[in-house]
């Protein structure tokens, strides 16, 4: 019986991890389509990923890259970017670091948040962006 109890919760336990993995990759390829729609000036793909909340403040894809632009330039095209760690912040949402590198090869640091939502995918609530400890402002 102790033996039972014990692979039931190693069984639970990886079941939670795998859950969490899962959780943190769809979160990470939501990020990844919306810089990979950046970077081929598709709009309309790169304003699917946002959240309800974000396109409601950003009425079309025109106007979600316009603001992209003008606050978040080092995302558009990215030289290279790696993905940071990942914390679960709240139920189905999560944030995620992500360090970058912009097209002039100045570092930056950005927080991405994203929530799940009620269809199972991910979309990015937000952006916060800083350059990178040790680049001048």
């Amino acid at each position: 019986m102790r033996a039972v109890a014990v692979f039931l919760l190693v069984f639970l336990t990886s079941a939670a991890v795998r859950a969490d993995d899962a959780a943190r990759d769809a979160a990470r390829a939501t990020i990844e389509r919306q810089i990979e729609a950046f970077r081929r000036s598709d709009a309309a793909a790169a304003y699917a990923e946002a959240a309800p909340q974000v396109r409601n403040l950003f009425p079309s894809a025109e106007t979600f890259i316009a603001m992209v632009a003008k606050g978040y330039a080092p995302v558009l095209r990215p030289r290279s970017y790696r993905f940071e760690a990942t914390e679960t912040t709240g139920e189905d949402e999560l944030a995620q670091g992500l360090s970058l590198q912009d097209e002039a090869g100045i570092d930056w640091v950005a927080l991405y948040t994203l929530q799940r939502q009620a269809d199972g995918q991910w979309r990015i609530t937000g952006c916060h962006l800083k350059k990178a400890p040790g680049e001048k402002v």
